[in-house]
């Protein structure tokens, strides 16, 4: 197959290029992209990156830090001396643990269509599930279990919301006494 023509043209120097703008964004695409905030503030862009995990405690091959002993054959155990790294910026490990140690906030929320199901079944049915995948409401056919696995989603995301529906329930209920 022929080569097209401009494949076969000499090339030309572009002088309306900016070359100082091309070697950047050649750089930045390939430098990494850190998502953790503590690595991010700690990364010197003039060191590699084994180098740079290296000074913050951290390692870049798990497998050679930690190598598998192999049984050998001749049973001859040689102990591999690992070279100790020093570390220069050992505030980012604190970081990182600080970060790792505290209890993350369930942002997972329901829509309001599941939250008005649920709070309907409640309402008509309180505990009793096989009368809630009987209800005409229950447009989707689901079983009891379902129904019980939605509930219980339900409580565990918006815990004061139910709280707060259980309340007006037990509220609203007229008190019969004779």
């Amino acid at each position: 197959m022929p080569k097209t023509k401009q494949s076969k043209r000499r090339k030309r120097f572009d002088y309306n290029q900016d070359r100082k703008k091309l070697k950047k964004k050649f750089i930045n695409k390939y430098r990494p992209s850190i998502e953790s905030q503590q690595i991010r503030a700690a990364w010197n862009n003039r060191r590699s990156v084994a180098r740079n995990l290296q000074d913050m405690g951290l390692v870049l091959d798990v497998n050679a830090a930690l190598p598998v002993k192999k049984s050998s054959l001749l049973r001859n155990d040689r102990e591999t001396s690992a070279s100790v790294a020093v570390v220069t910026k050992p505030y980012v490990i604190k970081q990182l643990e600080e970060e790792a140690g505290q209890a993350l906030r369930d942002t997972k929320t329901l829509s309001s269509d599941l939250v008005e199901f649920v709070q309907h079944m409640i309402r008509e049915h309180n505990d009793d599930y096989k009368a809630m995948a009987r209800d005409e409401k229950n447009y989707y056919q689901d079983t009891p279990t379902q129904i019980r696995r939605k509930i219980n989603e339900y409580k565990r995301c918006h815990l004061q919301d139910y709280h707060a529906f259980i309340s007006s329930l037990a509220a609203a209920q007229p008190t019969h006494t004779c």
